[in-house]
């Protein structure tokens, strides 16, 4: 059997809200996310990779535009839609397509699976609409415009606050993956693991539309 045809290259894709404006990461956001990081003491960050010194956003920023060169990770600059400033990041990464028996089974994007995360926000964005709308925007477009089968999320399994968030989205745990990689604080890491699955969707866009209404 012939091995499946690679993915069509992920073109840039701007994800506009009301509230944030998800646009491609590129290296112009430097300043802004620098600014965004540093604004807020370290503790607002507990259980996330944040860089917080220039050089080390250099590096996380490189590594990031990497991924994306290589159709490995969609990343993207998460702005405020009013002003225009940068508040976080985030990006869809862990593109799977699968190998399938039956051609017909592919979908016309190549991709049967991602998973959202990377993200955070500055702490003036957090607790506010910013994250609920990101994940909509991200959601709706993984499968309503690449048809994914499956999309994850992860979490420290000690972050308490994001695994409920993960929750009121609508997502179920799939399982906490022990010792997974290395902890934001230094040591090793639980993850938990959350999915929402294609047929799950409906339900879930129309919970997160509601939350944003209110």
């Amino acid at each position: 059997m012939p091995p499946p045809p690679p993915p069509a290259p992920l073109a840039p894709v701007e994800l506009p809200g009301n509230h944030v404006r998800l646009v491609p990461l590129r290296a112009e956001h430097l300043e802004g996310l620098l600014a965004a990081a540093t604004a807020d003491p370290s503790e607002t960050f507990p259980f996330t990779f944040v860089p917080r010194e220039r050089w080390a956003l250099e590096r996380w920023l490189d590594e990031a535009l990497s991924l994306a060169g290589a159709g490995r990770a969609v990343p993207f600059a998460t702005l405020d839609a009013a002003s225009g400033r940068v508040i976080g990041s985030t990006r869809f990464g862990n593109l799977e397509s699968w190998d399938w028996a039956d051609p017909a089974r592919r979908r016309p994007a190549g991709l049967d699976a991602v998973e959202i995360g990377w993200t955070w926000l500055a702490r003036s964005a957090q607790r506010t609409a910013a994250n609920t709308e990101a994940k909509l925007l991200m959601l709706r477009h993984a499968f309503e415009a690449w048809r994914v089968r499956r999309v994850t999320l992860r979490t420290d399994a000690r972050n308490a606050r994001s695994r409920s968030a993960i929750e009121r989205l609508g997502a179920r745990l799939d399982g906490v993956l022990r010792s997974h990689m290395p902890a934001s604080d230094g040591g090793l890491r639980d993850t938990a693991t959350f999915s929402i699955l294609e047929a799950e969707w409906p339900a879930v866009a129309e919970r997160l539309a509601a939350r944003l209404r209110r």
